[in-house]
């Protein structure tokens, strides 16, 4: 059954979001712009308010039918179809969700949809200008899904996410044959976003995206409404909550690649991460200067252009990510759905709105009397954000770079620029000395800021200074720092943490909540010093010392073969020394659902394309049986868990489990496990595998007949025939009384190893049967044939194979807590700054109120004639 109500529903309220989101655009533009008087104005904003209700409402209606789609696994459509499947579990289910472009700029509408209706019931003197940009961008947004053709242009208008299957791929033959056909399951979430963070990076990362809306949209009332300084009180905290939101977004997304990719990092300076932290750095500069723009004119102008600015990069970014533009340069862009054009539009209509709105009531805006001084805090904020936005702006020339051969092929020119082939060590050439003239401001400006410093008064710089350099030294000198770059971050790092927290002290005497700015800049300095140890000195354990190359293809032999050079091979329980530790790779496992830790994989017979295993044995954890021989149990059929067992000198063992995915479509997907340390982290993933689900290819039987305590020669190794003994159980066969059993006693000798294979001979019912044994550390099958009572032989069926083997890379990465402390602290400040502007805010906002209430007027007695 094809359940197309759901569909034609989600179409409608597509539709209706869109024409709603214009309605309330005009409404509100005409409760701005008609007359003042009071009667004139209320029905205007009533019904902008009625029509972007009933746009709320019909948000919430997409959003429920797509969910409703997806999460009962209609795959005639398909959305459902190419992002879901019947194997992933709910958090799974949900982040599909948000998996494609449709998905994806529905979770920004919604978000939308929540701050607008919070913004109406909190700022009802603002509602009308601010509300009609909301409204605006909303009307973009909803046509990004609307999936409509104009008949006769040919012109296609968004891309919707109800599309059935055979209207999405019409071209597939068994339309022709079954038009109703659904298939029986989808294609699944991409490996990569199977991890929790990717249930809540993506919605966090949006909602930071929605929320820089909001200084936007307050910059923009402010020029309209000619109110160019009180813009700036309601906008600063949405502000600050906007760059802690979108901050927060981004670090989820720096951990999930840490604890996810295997690229050995949580950054990689990728396209389309730089696309989110540029806007960023603009919006943190943008703040800075608001908090000076009513008392500076040159601050105050910065304000709205860095304002607009923000705004701008976020559709720049959406641009640059959903137009196919990055296509070749990232992996995390998406591909283009004919909405390039159209996202161009977009992002051309507000450059232009925005900008010339800005040009129109330049004049408008006060200019300083007289010029700031450098001892002002004034000065030194300003500076301060004006490193921000260059170190965003080299950041987002290079990042450009395939934007601009689009450019110049649009107008018949081939540039042929070419991204760094070295990203890391080119944004770093640059952005180590951004970050360490910007975290030396961090404690300047704070001294000016509190009037510690100023004309005169510089001397009471030293003691944070001398204090700085002497902790630096040791730092430097105990952490083997000799890089210039690193040295200059490392001091001043040091140096913002001094100052700041010298500030800190002070304030908290005083008044604790004033004090979001210094822990925030104490936030940055941790971080960059967490990243400083981390990244620029990570030690590569798993060094390669066996004079042999592992692999030849190009991704172990470029860069002078460093990847040969820096993985180990290890092979199925055979302990290998690697640096301090010896290490043993021990089993794969698998991961049931329903079971609180991963089984190994032998203890069940996966269910091919399927997400079920049938359990060989009963399957008992911690004491605890939670499926018996037989059951049939659920899995997740793409992950598996290599048991690698760490030795250290002490002799303590611990185990760590990085993750492998054989996937059709993209080869080995590898995320790595991770041994936290206070100090360290040590990181861990598998480079190369053998295929789990591949029993690997046999050699031809060889047949051995040889007597007992005889020695024989299987492959490399030496065999002896120790013993056959009687046995009453064989896995996997169930004897009777009247049954027989023996058992083969073989000892294979490896190099420095010995393993025993017993293979059994079974005579049952008066039929002979044979349990074959393998061992995959050997490579070896042996099957026990024949029992001679005469000669007192014994026959055996020998098959060998490559043995399992794995290669891995192992990383150090010292002080990495400290770049997660660092977030905290930054998040914790950022708090703090937003609340405390937020009680700002409503409380002069209750003193305005007061302040126009007409008092009623008085009742006049009534006077004699």
């Amino acid at each position: 059954m094809i359940h197309t109500a759901y569909g034609d529903a989600g179409r409608l309220f597509v539709i209706v979001a869109f024409v709603s989101a214009l309605v309330a655009t005009f409404a509100y533009f005409k409760s701005v712009t008609s007359s003042t008087k009071l009667n004139d104005v209320l029905p205007w904003k009533r019904f902008a308010r009625t029509a972007f209700f009933v746009h709320a409402a019909a948000v919430a209606g997409v959003v429920f039918c797509l969910y409703w789609i997806i999460g009962n696994h209609y795959f005639e459509y398909h959305y459902a179809w190419d992002n879901s499947s019947l194997s992933l579990p709910t958090e799974y289910v949900i982040s599909s969700f948000w998996q494609d472009q449709e998905g994806s700029f529905l979770l920004w509408i919604f978000w939308n949809v929540v701050l607008g209706l919070i913004l109406i019931v909190t700022n009802r003197s603002w509602e009308g200008p601010v509300m009609a940009i909301f409204a605006l961008v909303q009307a973009f947004l909803a046509s990004m899904i609307l999936g409509v053709v104009i008949p006769g242009l040919d012109l296609k208008i968004g891309s919707t996410p109800f599309l059935l299957l055979r209207e999405a791929l019409p071209d597939i033959p068994v339309w022709t044959t079954n038009p109703d056909f659904i298939p029986k399951d989808g294609n699944g979430l991409n490996p990569l976003l199977q991890n929790y963070w990717m249930v809540i990076h993506p919605p966090t990362l949006f909602l930071g995206f929605a929320t820089t809306l909001i200084p936007f949209s307050f910059a923009m009332a402010g020029l309209w409404t000619k109110k160019v300084k009180e813009w700036i009180r309601p906008a600063l905290p949405w502000a600050l909550l906007s760059a802690m939101i979108l901050g927060v977004g981004i670090l989820m997304g720096a951990y999930w690649a840490y604890e996810t990719l295997n690229f050995g990092g949580y950054w990689n300076w990728d396209p389309v991460e730089n696309t989110s932290f540029v806007p960023w750095l603009v919006l943190v500069g943008t703040i800075h200067v608001m908090i000076i723009g009513r008392k500076n004119a040159t601050a105050l102008k910065t304000s709205f252009i860095l304002a607009i600015a923000t705004f701008v990069m976020i559709l720049y970014s959406t641009f640059m990510t959903r137009s196919g533009v990055l296509g070749n340069a990232s992996v995390h862009s998406f591909t283009d759905l004919g909405l390039s054009g159209q996202l161009l539009i977009y992002l051309m209509t507000f450059v232009v709105l925005s900008v010339g709105l800005l040009i129109y009531r330049w004049k408008l805006l006060p200019s300083d009397e007289k010029e700031v001084s450098t001892y002002s805090p004034e000065f030194w904020i300003f500076i301060g954000a004006t490193l921000l936005c260059l170190s965003g702006f080299q950041i987002l020339a290079t990042t450009s770079i395939p934007v601009y051969n689009a450019i110049a092929e649009g107008f018949g020119k081939i540039l042929n620029l070419a991204l760094p082939t070295d990203p890391i060590e080119h944004y770093n050439k640059f952005q180590i000395w951004f970050f360490a003239l910007i975290t030396i401001l961090t404690g300047i400006g704070q001294y000016f800021w509190w009037k510690r410093t100023g004309e005169g008064k510089l001397n009471t710089l030293y003691p944070p200074l001398l204090i700085s350099l002497i902790l630096s030294a040791i730092f430097i000198t105990l952490g083997e720092v000799r890089t210039i770059s690193y040295i200059a971050l490392l001091t001043a790092a040091v140096f913002s943490i001094v100052a700041n927290g010298t500030i800190l002290l002070n304030i908290i005497g005083g008044n604790y909540k004033l004090s979001g700015g210094a822990v925030t800049h104490i936030g940055v300095a941790l971080m960059l010093i967490g990243i400083l140890f981390s990244s620029g000195y990570t030690r590569v354990v798993s060094l390669n010392n066996s004079g042999l190359m592992i692999s030849r293809s190009e991704e172990f032999t470029a860069n002078d073969n460093k990847e040969n050079k820096e993985n180990v091979t290890l092979w199925l329980n055979k302990p290998s020394q690697m640096g301090k530790y010896m290490l043993t790779w021990r089993d794969v496992r698998i991961e049931p659902r329903y079971v609180p830790e991963y089984i190994p994989k032998g203890w069940v017979e996966i269910i091919e394309n399927d997400f079920h295993a049938v359990a060989l044995r009963d399957i008992v954890v911690n004491d605890k049986t939670y499926y018996k021989t037989g059951d049939t149990l659920e899995i997740y059929p793409e992950n598996f868990y290599y048991e690698i067992e760490y030795r250290e000198p002490s002799g303590k063992i611990f185990t760590l489990f990085p993750r492998a995915q054989i996937n059709p479509r993209m080869g080995l997907i590898s995320s790595p496990d991770i041994q936290r340390k206070y100090n360290k982290d040590l990181y861990t993933y598998v480079s190369m595998v053998t295929n789990p689900l591949d029993e690997g290819k046999w050699s031809p039987t060889e047949e051995f007949t040889v007597a007992m305590k005889d020695t024989f020669f299987v492959n490399d190794y030496v065999a002896i025939l120790d013993n056959v003994v009687r046995t009453d159980q064989v896995e996997g066969v169930q004897l009777g009384e009247n049954d027989a059993a023996v058992k083969a006693i073989i000892r294979v000798l490896d190099t420095d190893q010995e393993y025993v294979i017993d293979p059994s001979f079974v005579i049952r019912n008066r039929t002979v049967g044979r349990k074959a044994q393998v061992s995959n550390e050997l490579g070896l099958r042996i099957q026990f044939n024949e029992i001679n009572p005469q000669t007192g032989e014994f026959t055996f069926a020998v098959n060998t194979k490559q043995r399992d083997f794995i290669v891995m890379k192992a990383l150090e990465k010292p002080l990495i807590n400290v770049l997660w402390l660092g977030t905290f602290v930054l998040v914790i400040g950022f708090l703090m700054a937003t609340i405390r502007r937020f009680r700002d805010f409503f409380k002069n906002q209750k003193r305005e109120v007061a302040a126009v209430e007409i008092p009623e007027p008085k009742k006049r007695t009534p006077q004699r004639v």
